[in-house]
Protein backbone atom coordinates (compact mmCIF):
# COMPACT_ATOMS: atom_id res chain seq x y z
CA UNK A 1 0.00 0.00 0.00
CA UNK A 2 1.06 3.78 -0.50
CA UNK A 3 0.45 6.62 2.09
CA UNK A 4 0.71 10.11 1.36
CA UNK A 5 0.87 12.42 4.77
CA UNK A 6 0.51 16.07 4.29
CA UNK A 7 1.88 18.82 7.23
CA UNK A 8 2.01 22.41 7.02
CA UNK A 9 -1.25 23.87 7.27
CA UNK A 10 -2.60 26.17 9.64
CA UNK A 11 -4.23 29.78 10.39
CA UNK A 12 -2.99 32.93 8.63
CA UNK A 13 -3.51 36.14 8.04
CA UNK A 14 -3.83 37.63 4.53
CA UNK A 15 -0.52 38.33 2.79
CA UNK A 16 1.33 35.87 4.94
CA UNK A 17 2.95 32.62 3.66
CA UNK A 18 2.66 28.81 4.60
CA UNK A 19 4.66 25.70 3.60
CA UNK A 20 2.65 22.33 2.80
CA UNK A 21 4.84 19.30 2.48
CA UNK A 22 3.13 15.59 1.48
CA UNK A 23 5.07 12.28 1.72
CA UNK A 24 4.84 9.29 0.24
CA UNK A 25 5.52 6.20 1.91
CA UNK A 26 5.07 2.29 1.38
CA UNK A 27 5.48 0.21 -1.60
CA UNK A 28 6.42 2.53 -3.83
CA UNK A 29 8.45 2.03 -7.32
CA UNK A 30 7.93 5.20 -9.25
CA UNK A 31 6.19 8.34 -9.13
CA UNK A 32 4.63 10.10 -11.94
CA UNK A 33 3.28 13.79 -11.43
CA UNK A 34 2.95 14.94 -8.20
CA UNK A 35 0.33 17.47 -7.21
CA UNK A 36 -1.91 19.40 -4.55
CA UNK A 37 -5.38 19.59 -5.16
CA UNK A 38 -8.43 22.16 -2.60
CA UNK A 39 -11.27 21.80 -2.24
CA UNK A 40 -14.44 23.91 -0.25
CA UNK A 41 -17.11 22.75 1.27
CA UNK A 42 -19.75 22.56 -1.59
CA UNK A 43 -17.31 22.89 -4.49
CA UNK A 44 -15.67 20.35 -6.32
CA UNK A 45 -11.70 19.94 -5.57
CA UNK A 46 -9.54 21.71 -7.51
CA UNK A 47 -6.22 21.45 -8.97
CA UNK A 48 -3.63 24.22 -7.23
CA UNK A 49 -0.31 23.06 -8.84
CA UNK A 50 1.07 19.53 -10.22
CA UNK A 51 5.10 18.29 -10.95
CA UNK A 52 6.36 16.07 -13.04
CA UNK A 53 8.56 13.70 -12.15
CA UNK A 54 11.04 15.74 -14.71
CA UNK A 55 10.10 18.68 -12.91
CA UNK A 56 7.65 20.55 -15.24
CA UNK A 57 5.13 22.34 -13.52
CA UNK A 58 1.30 23.59 -13.80
CA UNK A 59 -0.84 25.97 -11.65
CA UNK A 60 -4.05 27.46 -11.45
CA UNK A 61 -4.69 30.96 -12.54
CA UNK A 62 -5.50 31.96 -9.24
CA UNK A 63 -1.83 30.80 -7.43
CA UNK A 64 0.29 31.71 -10.42
CA UNK A 65 3.25 34.16 -9.06
CA UNK A 66 2.17 33.28 -5.71
CA UNK A 67 2.56 29.64 -4.85
CA UNK A 68 5.53 27.64 -5.84
CA UNK A 69 5.34 23.92 -5.97
CA UNK A 70 8.81 21.84 -5.47
CA UNK A 71 9.41 17.95 -5.09
CA UNK A 72 12.59 15.99 -3.33
CA UNK A 73 12.16 12.80 -5.37
CA UNK A 74 14.97 10.88 -3.60
CA UNK A 75 12.52 11.72 -0.50
CA UNK A 76 9.24 10.80 -2.55
CA UNK A 77 8.14 14.36 -1.35
CA UNK A 78 6.23 16.92 -3.06
CA UNK A 79 6.34 20.93 -1.42
CA UNK A 80 3.67 23.76 -1.71
CA UNK A 81 5.21 27.07 -0.63
CA UNK A 82 2.09 29.70 -0.52
CA UNK A 83 2.98 33.64 -0.16
CA UNK A 84 0.24 36.29 -0.25
CA UNK A 85 -2.51 34.12 0.85
CA UNK A 86 -5.90 35.51 0.43
CA UNK A 87 -9.55 34.68 1.82
CA UNK A 88 -10.12 32.67 -1.11
CA UNK A 89 -7.56 30.77 -0.64
CA UNK A 90 -8.75 29.12 2.44
CA UNK A 91 -9.63 25.60 1.86
CA UNK A 92 -8.49 22.10 2.60
CA UNK A 93 -5.42 20.95 0.49
CA UNK A 94 -5.06 17.61 -0.44
CA UNK A 95 -1.73 15.59 -1.87
CA UNK A 96 -2.05 13.69 -4.97
CA UNK A 97 0.70 11.56 -6.44
CA UNK A 98 0.31 8.96 -9.44
CA UNK A 99 2.59 5.92 -8.24
CA UNK A 100 3.37 2.81 -9.77
CA UNK A 101 3.76 -0.48 -7.33
CA UNK A 102 6.14 -2.37 -9.36
CA UNK A 103 7.89 -2.35 -12.61
CA UNK A 104 4.88 -3.21 -14.69
CA UNK A 105 5.06 0.61 -14.04
CA UNK A 106 1.30 1.30 -13.95
CA UNK A 107 0.25 4.28 -12.21
CA UNK A 108 -2.64 4.34 -9.68
CA UNK A 109 -4.07 8.15 -7.95
CA UNK A 110 -3.24 7.95 -4.41
CA UNK A 111 -4.50 10.57 -2.15
CA UNK A 112 -3.04 12.28 1.23
CA UNK A 113 -6.08 12.63 4.15
CA UNK A 114 -6.25 16.61 3.61
CA UNK A 115 -4.59 19.77 5.79
CA UNK A 116 -6.74 22.48 6.27
CA UNK A 117 -5.34 26.00 5.57
CA UNK A 118 -7.76 29.20 7.10
CA UNK A 119 -6.98 32.65 5.84
CA UNK A 120 -8.05 35.23 7.90
CA UNK A 121 -8.46 39.05 7.16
Amino acid sequence: QVQLVESGGGLVQAGGSLRLSCAASGSIFSINAMGWYRQVPGKQRELVAVITSGGSTNYADSVKGRFTISRDNAKSTVYLQMNSLKREDTAVYYCNAEVAVSRVLVFYNYWGQGTQVTVSS
